[in-house]
């Protein structure tokens, strides 16, 4: 491994200081190892290609329509694999040293946006515990402002965060004295051990007091919510209220109470059934002009709602490279791993995104850097309005970037609140492009970006624990996905003019990995149904072309297989990740290619389906069980069920024709396939026959 160290100079009061802010491991022996590796498949697979077409043109009686296809899944998983090389070319890792950032350093202003959308999916409490560990970052608070978006219009969300700002009064003094860690009060109570704090009589009488008060808080929002009549208001006017900032200020509260708050403000933006709505976009697009008029930060992080801040200094980290002077020009985010608290020990739904923040994120970072995940990302809000070139500001920018929060009179501030309504209406709600699309147009643009990945995650979020909702996220971002790969932009087309090729190909195996829904389909058809009528379609076992099959089989699991125990994994982790990427290609990418189409077609609008936030406790304990839950995804599991029994159904009829023709050398290839189907369809198998079992109860 070679570790480059990056220094970051800058002046300050006429004193020249120099500072090594951030450094970067190249991942040499891996990047050897993934090369050498990139060869062999490589070859193997143009020889398994070969036979292919050779034996199409050539066989007079082979099946051509079977053959064709067959060909046809292959040649979409070459595709998606070559664009996955690319990741795997120069992957590096990170380092940041915030020690190093002088105490009296004028940091630039920054402004937290989180949305929420809907108290019933999203727990009101998980939102503010979000916003309680934002405004608690280790930040100075004149520079930290931190908007809510409230696309549901709740009076719930307003109460509750005025009663978060209320107890967060308290509990920001108590952290800043013990330096907590853990700033999040749901997250801090509940922990077994504080720490490595020095407990005192003090800290434990404090800790005790701030608890009882966090607990009376949570009952009120508990009870609010339980009362309500009303959750979500689908017409309604723009409302924004500042909930905090300068002319809040109480004279008369004591030291502790008077410490400094972040500028704290709601939005709930206009909707009415007739508008667009552009859902998260949208609200991203209203919180960024709405703050524009309040704070205005040069930096932005975006928040989940549920994904609360779990180190104080993830800022700091992320201003190690913001404040690099050869770095910043260039640099449009800094993107942190999209980490999970409630994950189970056997992650049978790879919540842990293993693949992706471990090898593929690594991967970006060494070429130009990583896309947007969607949250816990610091963005500089310049690169949102121009390139990196670009001598023009957005208009609010010459009027002030320092960040320094705005202090307005009562009657200014009555304007201000009156103009950020006006830009919370539906009459902006434009051109909202965020998450990958909004990262692929800010890198073909020339900006860079950063992926740091600390020991101690920066932000922690609540994952999905059933099959339903972590099929509606997928069908989601495939059907939006691949609607870029399929228009004027794709990565192949418009983004390999305006980027490397190497990062072309990263966001191309974005766009296009739904089309595993299609390779999967066929290899989950054709062969069976050719087993079942004695039709082979592999080489015999004891064939020279045998062996190239089975060294590109090995070839794939070995590589994968590497990566998971190198990365502390096991083969239990590397079996559940390969059994879930089968699934969701089948169902969620199968839906999201479906979605795409009918909406191409007009047969039906694009909808926003909200994910399911809420914890139920039967389907927590079948989570960490590692037991599948398939409760109301039945439309998503009927291509999965389908192929399961199709395969059952073919292997059976399948073994005894073989066992009257005798040709076990030719069906090998089948056989083995059909076996290795039925293995990944166990769980779809168990839950076919407990549904029969209580069918008949």
């Amino acid at each position: 491994m070679e570790t480059v160290a990056l220094v970051s100079s800058y002046d300050k009061e006429d004193m020249a200081s120099t500072k090594v802010l951030h450094s970067c491991t190249i991942l040499t022996h891996r990047i050897i190892t993934n090369r050498l590796h990139i060869l062999f498949h490589f070859t193997v697979t143009l020889l398994l290609l070969y036979y292919r077409i050779s034996h199409f043109f050539n066989g007079n009686s082979l099946p051509a329509l079977s053959w064709a296809l067959i060909t046809i899944s292959e040649l979409i998983f070459t595709f998606i694999w070559c664009l996955t090389q690319a990741f795997r070319w120069r992957p590096l890792s990170r380092t940041v040293s915030i020690n190093e950032i002088p105490a009296n350093m004028n940091l630039e202003g920054l402004d937290v946006f989180v949305c929420t959308a809907d108290p019933r999916k999203e727990p009101t409490m998980e939102v503010m515990n979000t916003i309680i560990s934002a405004l608690a970052l280790d930040y100075p608070p004149e520079k930290l402002a931190v908007y809510l978006s409230d696309d549901g219009g709740s009076y719930i969300t307003l109460y509750a965060l005025k009663e978060a700002f209320a107890f967060s009064k308290r509990w920001l003094p108590f952290c800043m004295k013990y330096r907590i860690k853990t700033r999040c009060p749901e997250a801090f109570f509940s922990l077994a051990k504080y720490e490595e704090l020095s407990i005192t009589d003090e800290f434990s009488a404090k800790k005790d007091e701030l608890e009882m008060k966090y607990n009376l808080f949570k009952r009120n929002v508990e009870k609010i919510c339980e009362d309500a009549s009303n959750y979500v208001v689908f017409d309604r006017p723009a409302h924004a209220e500042i909930i905090h900032g300068d002319t809040y200020m109480d004279d008369n509260e004591n030291d502790e109470e008077s410490t400094k708050m972040p500028l704290l403000v709601y939005v709930s933006r206009e909707r009415r059934p007739s508008k667009p709505h552009r859902f998260k976009a949208g609200a991203l697009n209203a919180l960024l002009r709405v703050s524009e008029k309040f704070s205005n930060g040069p930096y932005l992080l975006v928040l989940d709602c549920d994904m609360y801040c779990n180190d104080p200094t993830s800022a700091r980290q992320a201003m190690c490279f913001h404040l690099d002077p050869q770095m910043s020009p260039s640099l449009a985010f800094v993107q942190f791993p999209q980490m999970f608290y409630n994950i189970s020990k056997n992650d049978i739904y790879d919540n842990q995104a293993r693949s992706a923040y471990r090898i593929k994120w690594q991967g970006m970072d060494g070429i130009r850097g990583p896309s947007l995940s969607g949250t816990g990302f610091y963005l500089k809000r310049k690169a949102l309005y121009g390139s990196p070139n670009c001598e023009d500001k957005h208009p609010s920018e010459a009027q002030r970037t320092s960040g320094e929060l705005m202090k307005f009179s009562s009657e200014e501030e009555i304007a201000i609140l009156k103009e950020a309504k006006l830009l919370a209406s539906c009459n902006y709600e434009r051109n909202t492009k965020w998450g990958e699309e909004a990262s692929y147009l800010l890198h073909c643009r020339g900006w860079t970006s950063v992926y740091l990945c600390p020991t101690r995650p920066c932000f922690l979020g609540c994952t999905t624990i059933d099959m339903k909702d972590a099929l509606v996220q997928l069908v989601k971002w495939s059907s939006g996905l691949l609607q870029i790969g399929l228009s004027r932009f794709s990565p192949l087309s418009y983004g390999v003019s305006r980027m490397p090729v190497l990062q072309s190909m990263c966001y191309g195996y974005f766009i296009y990995q739904p089309l595993y829904a299609i390779a999967f389909l066929i290899y989950g058809i054709i062969p069976q149904l050719c087993f079942l009528n004695g039709i082979p379609l592999y080489p015999k076992v004891l064939s020279p072309w045998s062996v190239v099959f089975s060294t590109v089989y090995l070839s794939a699991i070995g590589q994968q297989l590497h990566e998971v125990l190198s990365d502390g994994g096991t083969t239990l982790t590397w079996w559940n990740e390969q059994r879930i990427w089968v699934i969701k290609s089948v169902s969620g990418s199968c839906f999201g290619c479906l979605d795409l189409f009918m909406k191409w077609s007009g047969i039906k609008k694009t909808t926003f389906r909200l994910t399911n936030k809420a914890v139920d406790k039967d389907k927590l304990e079948k989570y960490e069980k590692g037991e599948f839950d398939f409760q109301g995804a039945t439309m998503f599991m009927i291509p999965l069920s389908a192929l399961a029994i199709l395969n059952m159904a073919c292997f059976i009829g399948g073994l005894g024709g073989i066992i009257l023709r005798r040709n076990y050398e030719e069906m090998f290839g089948q056989i083995f396939l059909s076996l290795f189907i039925m293995a990944l369809s166990y769980p779809m198998i168990q839950g076919l026959l407990k549904r029969s079992k209580k069918e008949k109860q």
